[in-house]
């Protein structure tokens, strides 16, 4: 027996066909089946269309909708707008093109493309490039014109055609051309290109010949196309353009899925990110004029100076401590202080002298050089790199004699280098109240400080504690160096140039929220600089508004040797708020507090959120958290993805395990990598540590010291308590200076409130007036419709007197000329019979004349009397 089998045959189910993916009144054509060819016919007919290549299911595409019908509601009459459904396995569109992504946008000049756009999906962006893609050459009438052209931070291409010998002169479609090739290489960041007809204007580039084109540079030297070199070609032109334009600023605008855009342009260098609202529909934007000038200032390198700029000095007068012969002497001046004679000077900031201190040492670190035995200054046009370091490195290691003590006097102490005994260094010092030290605070306001005496380099130092050296950003001071070291070709004169990116806050701000932006800000500008090489980034505070002098100085602060500009760090902003838990959770706002000032022996565990072993140990640190005395030991962690760690305490590996005990917390000590992770070693390695302050007995001058050191604190509190109660004495004359100007305000807003009753019963008078008024005007406007009506009667009535009065005069005319006939008659029969008498004639004849008129009588009486009749 033989069997034959047969295999199912697959099932599928056809796809449903498609629906209009744009309503049916949209400016749009939808050809949602994806006839492609359809739209090539279409776009035969016009000059500019816009294809819109999209998928139903695609969010993006759905997403971008809206935008595109808000351009096609404005542009219609000038651009045919046409959306293709791609994704219909049935359309030719889906046969014929392969997508990578949607929506994809592609833009025809006539013939010429397509130009696919590539930047944000908002109506605002499409709509300025749909606007390029029309006029892709602006006209230059005039000279003004032509530097509002070249003035902008946009890179300028501009050819000059004389267009008198012929509608198109040799050249010009070629470099029409050229403009939509640079748009199609490039959209983001586009070339402009401008067109010159008069010659006169065109002899301000030095542009001679017809057909020239000229590459505008703002920081390098301008070229002209060179023909004999090169062909003279749209796809040339476009290249030459490309290759040799320079970006001072450079917009980024990340197209939200994965990319390595911001990763590329970070990797060259440091980076100015600076976000701004944007809308490229506006033609005026003074913001971005400003911080265009900022940055064709830092690139001008062609006209900056030949040697460093001059140094800020702290006043107008020179100090006489900087010609004194001997190099260790402290001299104290009561004046202000110019060291602007010096070409090699650097500006320090020195640390709090504690936590609470809201003051801060700055010192003037200049190099003295001198000849002989006597010292003579020597001065150089350069300042020496490697001099400036040494100067700053022999005074961080004297650092602890600058900061003890607070004075409100300029003084200066000199020192010998280490390297040249005819070379010294001069550090002039003095205390600034932290609460000034910002870009707004005047030379007067900065040297209003209390009166102490300051230690020099001369003096023996009593205390043997040191405090670490950090920079803190708030030395920002207008009358130190760093103000007035001038910006203009800074990009060339320092080893950390910076790269300029603009982004649209708008897009955006999520990424300003990464760097560090306030979420609540309404303002959306915002400033960070980011250094890959150095995994740091720095914030301009939001308090400040962002232009050009803010800018400025926020460049020329990270431009100096020793940045004062303080590193950024990003914490986690859901445990800003912690709450009572077992293991504290720290983050970086918290790390000092938690860490360092507790007072407590801390146990720090470095984790993750992707670390699953991380995670694996909670339960063994809850149990050592309920273990260890709570008064004298803390179990805390930190999630080193959503936290940033000074440099110290990074590490490489997770989890790790640190332990800070108490009173040498710089003494931190690592769990050790080869024992388990568990209870009893915990406890073991804890208990081990945190023995050590209690095995080692202090001696006399130990104790000697501690009670120097406690003293020393004991004043300095007292001091800071001092402070307070005047700044609290301060705050309750201001507050009663609040009060005052409330009650004012709350008289004033009473009286504004009878005003305002008051006016609101005039306007009800005012308002019934005006109901009476209109009433009466109603009455009288019915009385003279009426009057009107009667007026026409009489009118009428008086017309129809005046035509009886026509025909009674007619009857009167016809009754007296009938009158006098009756006269006449009688006067003719008398004479008649008067005749007869004397012609005797026969009484019959008489009879029958007179029997004729009678019958003529009577019919003028009846004829009569009928027309009076039809009178009546």
């Amino acid at each position: 027996l033989t069997f034959s089998c047969s295999r199912a045959k697959d099932v599928t189910m056809p796809a449903k066909l498609p629906v209009s993916f744009f309503s049916a009144r949209s400016p749009v054509v939808d050809l949602f089946r994806g006839q492609l060819d359809y739209a090539e016919q279409l776009r035969q007919g016009s000059e500019i269309v816009l294809y819109f290549f999209y998928a139903p299911w695609c969010g993006q595409s759905i997403a971008a909708r809206e935008e595109i019908e808000r351009v096609a509601s404005r542009l219609s009459d000038q651009v045919l707008f046409v959306a293709i459904n791609c994704w219909w396995n049935q359309g030719k569109c889906r046969k014929q093109k392969h997508f990578f992504y949607f929506p994809v946008i592609h833009l025809y000049h006539r013939s010429f493309g397509p130009i696919e756009y590539k930047g944000p999906m908002s109506a605002v962006y499409i709509e300025k490039f749909v606007r390029r893609v029309m006029t892709p050459l602006l006209y230059i009438s005039s000279r003004s014109k032509l530097l509002d052209f070249l003035s902008n931070y946009e890179p300028g291409v501009v050819g000059y055609f004389e267009f008198n010998a012929s509608p198109q002169p040799p050249g010009y479609l070629t470099f029409f051309t050229s403009a939509l090739h640079s748009l199609k290489k490039d959209s983001l960041g586009p070339i402009r290109f401008g067109v010159i007809t008069d010659r006169r204007v065109a002899q301000e580039l030095a542009l001679e010949r017809s057909g020239s084109v000229y590459l505008h540079r703002h920081a390098n030297t301008s070229l002209i196309y060179p023909k004999d070199i090169m062909n003279y070609t749209a796809e040339n032109i476009c290249k030459w353009a490309l290759e040799n334009r320079e970006m001072l600023i450079r917009w980024l605008r990340p197209h939200g899925g994965k990319s390595l855009l911001l990763n590329n342009e970070l990797k060259k260098g440091p980076a100015l990110l600076i976000f701004i609202p944007y809308n490229p529909l506006e033609e005026i934007h003074p913001l971005l004029d400003e911080i265009t000038k900022v940055a064709l200032e830092y690139h001008k390198c062609n006209k900056s100076q030949a040697a460093e700029p001059d140094l800020q000095h702290l006043g107008d007068t020179d100090s006489p401590a900087f010609d004194s012969s001997v190099p260790d002497a402290h001299v104290e001046v009561s004046e202000p202080l110019s060291i602007s004679t010096y070409p090699c000077c650097n500006t320090v900031v020195l640390p709090q002298w504690h936590s609470i201190s809201r003051t801060h040492n700055v010192c003037e670190l200049c190099v003295n050089q001198t000849l002989g035995v006597k010292p003579n200054k020597v001065h150089v046009p350069h300042c020496n790199f490697l001099e400036i370091e040494a100067a700053l490195d022999s005074f961080y290691l004297q650092e602890h004699t600058f900061f003890q003590v607070i004075s409100n006097t300029i003084e200066c102490s000199n020192f010998l280098s280490f390297y040249s005994p005819f070379s010294y260094y001069t550090a002039c010092c003095r205390t600034v109240n932290r609460h000034f030290l910002s870009f707004i605070s005047s030379e007067k306001t900065i040297f209003q400080t209390p009166k102490v005496a300051f230690s020099s380099h001369g003096k023996k130092d009593n205390t043997q504690f040191s405090i670490p050296h950090i920079e803190d950003r708030n030395c920002f001071i207008p009358d130190l160096n760093i103000s007035s070291m001038n910006i203009t070709g800074l990009s060339c004169r320092t080893n950390k140039t910076l790269n300029l990116y603009l982004l649209d806050s708008n897009l955006f701000w999520i990424y300003a929220e990464r760097l560090g932006a306030s979420r609540s800000t309404h303002l959306k500008e915002f400033a960070a600089i980011v250094d890959m090489k150095e995994e740091v980034h720095y914030v301009l505070d939001q308090n400040q508004s962002l232009v050009g002098p803010t800018l400025e100085n926020f460049i020329k602060n990270f431009s100096v040797l020793y940045s004062p500009l303080k590193r950024h760090l990003v914490d986690d902003p859901s445990a800003r708020f912690p709450e009572q838990r077992v293991i504290t959770e720290v983050t970086t706002h918290t790390f000092q507090e938690a860490v360092f000032s507790s007072g407590k022996n801390v146990l720090l565990l470095y984790y993750a959120q992707w670390c699953g072993f991380c995670a694996s140990l909670n339960h063994i640190f809850i149990q050592l958290a309920r273990l260890l005395p709570p008064d004298n030991f803390t179990v805390a962690r930190i999630d080193v993805t959503r936290n940033d760690l000074p440099w110290e305490f990074m590490t490489d590996r997770l989890p790790t395990i640190l332990f800070f005990p108490h009173q040498r917390k710089e003494q931190s000590v690592k769990f050790p990598e080869d024992f388990s992770v568990n209870l009893p070693n915990l406890l073991k390695f804890i208990l081990h540590h945190s023995s050590l302050s209690a095995s080692e007995p202090c001696t006399k001058e130990c104790r000697h010291k501690e009670s120097v050191l406690q003293q020393g604190h004991i004043s300095h509190l007292e001091r800071e308590i001092q402070k307070l109660r005047s700044e609290i004495s301060a705050l309750h004359q201001a507050h009663d200076q609040l009060e005052a100007q409330l009650s004012e305000a709350r008289r004033e807003e009473q009286r504004l409130q009878q005003q305002k009753h008051t006016l609101e019963k005039q306007h009800k008078t005012l308002q019934l007036h005006s109901e009476q008024l209109q009433a009466t005007y109603d009455q009288k406007n019915q009385e003279l419709l009426e009057m009107a009506e009667k007026l026409q009667e009489l009118a009428d009535a008086s017309e129809n007197l005046l035509k009886e009065n026509a025909l009674l005069r007619i009857l009167v005319a016809s009754r007296e000329g009938k009158l006098q006939s009756r006269d006449e008659l009688k006067e003719s029969l008398q004479s008649e019979q008067t005749l007869s008498e004397d012609n005797d004639i026969s009484p019959s004849a008489a009879t029958a004349m007179l029997e004729e008129r009678r019958t003529d009588n009577t019919d003028t009486i009846e004829t009569e009397h009928s027309s009076g009749n039809r009178t009546e």
